[in-house]
């Protein structure tokens, strides 16, 4: 009985953070640039009982031995970056990625960090020019490792290898502002998910070996779609069947545990 209450208590707690994941996932369904979580589980511990060679009755298929197990736990959560759907906003400031890329941006402790999400805007800085950010305030970060800058009354455009040029208002004179940083991702499992839809590098880890800045971006498969937003990558039928998985695997841990506690109580109620 013991056994059975330890069990069952081990597996919800795991269930129970893969449905604080799943609603996550389905919190951020119409986050742009948001990418779905799923989880990874493993036994805790798995022991193997023997059995007497009288258990060997003919006909038996399965090998001598009762396994038993002591539940699950939540392993790792990986982050699925498949590329969402672009949807076209016509706004000069919102940008996506297309391919295994990511926009580099710097947190308000100048840390570096990486996103997908790209509705970007310009603010005033008060030296004549706006800095290029994110919706929470992120310098977005350009060639040299420097924010990007317009000036004022110039428009911004964006090419497809992330070139960037500051456009006047009478659409002739122009200002070449060098090029977005875009990194190409090699180990997304060695991400660490942040807020803010962002994504950061782990302390003591090589970021050579997470994230790389390629030469060509067209050459590496990315592209830059300017007047574009990425579309979260969630799949509401996957959460949703995912979900009554959980839930059902849930009720039928939380009944084991109940009906534990069930026969633990009846065995102390015992008389001789």
């Amino acid at each position: 009985m013991n056994t059975s209450m330890i069990t069952a208590s081990v597996s919800m707690g795991s269930l129970q953070q893969k449905l604080d994941m799943l609603a996550d996932n389905f919190a951020n369904v119409n986050t742009a640039g948001y990418k779905r979580k799923t989880a990874v589980f493993e036994d805790i511990l798995t022991s193997v009982n023997n059995q007497l060679n009288d258990f060997n009755q003919p006909g038996r298929k399965s090998p001598l031995g009762l396994v038993e197990g002591w539940g699950t736990r939540l392993m790792q959560i990986h982050t699925d970056m498949t590329q969402g759907s672009l949807l076209e906003t016509g706004i000069k400031t919102d940008v996506a990625i297309e391919g295994n890329g990511l926009f580099e941006v710097r947190t308000a402790d100048g840390a570096r960090a990486f996103t997908r999400h790209g509705p970007f805007q310009l603010l005033p800085d008060g030296q004549d020019q706006r800095v290029l950010v994110t919706n929470t305030g992120q310098q977005v970060i350009g060639a040299g490792n420097q924010p990007v800058r317009v000036p004022n009354g110039y428009d911004l455009q964006i090419a497809a290898d992330g070139t960037l040029t500051a456009v006047a208002a009478d659409g002739i004179a122009s200002v070449g502002l060098g090029r977005l940083k875009v990194v190409e991702l090699t180990n997304a499992e060695l991400l660490r998910t942040l807020a803010d839809n962002l994504y950061g590098i782990p302390d003591g880890v090589d970021p050579n070996g997470v994230v790389r800045e390629p030469g060509d971006i067209n050459a590496a498969g990315i592209a830059v779609r300017q007047g574009f937003i990425e579309q979260s990558n969630v799949n509401m039928a996957d959460e949703m069947s995912d979900l009554m998985m959980v839930q059902r695997a849930y009720q039928l841990s939380a009944r084991a545990l109940s009906s534990s506690e069930q026969m633990m109580g009846m065995a102390n109620n015992l008389r001789a």
